[in-house]
């Protein structure tokens, strides 16, 4: 497994970076989304990411490293980010770009909810209140009621929740798993559910739909292995500021390509829910600091 190495330069470096090629493999998607349908989008994402990781992972050590000690907790991950990523694809064909990206923002409320029963975390009244104020950002974002509303932002909604599902279980994991299997695993078995369902909403596809979802799937993919090396060379506590630079990148590529402008409530809500996601990563830090220095105390 690779040894942590600090260069917060570098860390920093690739989290703009994978944040400039998830963003393009959204624009991508959004484009494709207007004539596909999700599932069928998302499969061909997943076919490009199953045969990248595989091929990783055939070349760094062979298809023996892809023993894991958690297939329960592989498969839910896979299930997570699977069911994650084709919510996400769908609400891209009603929403403007920036206004997804910033819902989705609202995935680190969700582990901290979800935290507590499955991992069996305690949270204390500073990180609920941060995360109700997070919640209060989405609504700016998403208003309920008002003009600005979209069904689709429920999708996005939805999408956030499986993917913070997905992060719980990759924490969970992080002692025992190697980050490339973990991909590996998610990819194919990723792929392998979405072949099996793609032949219900199936439609026919021209060479220019299948270079797009191509370049969907290899983006997206570097643009996780950036942030997964990114995180080998400085915290997440951070990296998290730049990541938020996502919404600048979905607002650039969604004015240039679909001439969409975000409204001001739209960087209102983002601000709202990135400054209660970045107080929760700072508490975290403090309390993983905590469990550092009791746990070193009693030795």
């Amino acid at each position: 497994m690779p040894l942590r190495i600090d260069n917060s330069a570098r860390g920093i470096a690739l989290v703009l970076l994978a944040s400039i090629f998830m963003c393009s493999g959204d624009i991508a998607s959004k484009y494709l989304a207007t004539s596909l349908p999700a599932l069928q989008i998302t499969w061909m994402r997943y076919g490009t990411f199953a045969a990248i990781m595989l091929a990783t992972v055939c070349f760094t050590g062979g298809f023996h490293r892809m023993k894991t000690r958690r297939p329960g907790l592989q498969v839910v991950r896979a299930l997570g980010v699977t069911v994650s990523s084709i919510l996400f694809v769908a609400a891209l064909r009603d929403l403007p770009m920036a206004d997804a990206t910033a819902t989705s923002f609202v995935s680190p409320l969700f582990v901290t909810a979800l935290s507590i029963p499955i991992l069996g975390e305690v949270v204390g009244w500073r990180r609920w209140l941060a995360t109700i104020v997070g919640l209060v950002g989405v609504l700016v974002v998403v208003r309920p009621g008002g003009d600005g509303f979209h069904g689709a932002s429920l999708f996005v909604l939805g999408s956030s929740f499986f993917w913070a599902l997905s992060l719980i279980t990759t924490r969970m994991m992080s002692r025992t798993e190697i980050p490339v299997v973990t991909l590996a695993y998610s990819a194919t078995i990723g792929f392998v559910l979405l072949s099996l369902a793609v032949p219900f909403s199936w439609q026919a596809l021209d060479l220019k739909a299948v270079l797009v979802g191509a370049f969907v799937g290899g983006i997206s993919t570097i643009g996780h292995i950036f942030l997964i090396q990114a995180f080998r060379y400085a915290d997440a506590s951070l990296l998290a500021p730049f990541a938020y630079s996502q919404l600048l990148w979905a607002s650039i590529f969604g004015y240039l390509v679909f001439a969409a402008m975000p409204d001001i409530w739209t960087y209102v809500g983002a601000a709202i829910i990135a400054g209660s996601g970045l107080y929760t990563a700072h508490r975290e830090r403090l309390r993983a600091r905590r469990v550092t220095t009791g746990s070193q105390a009693r030795r």
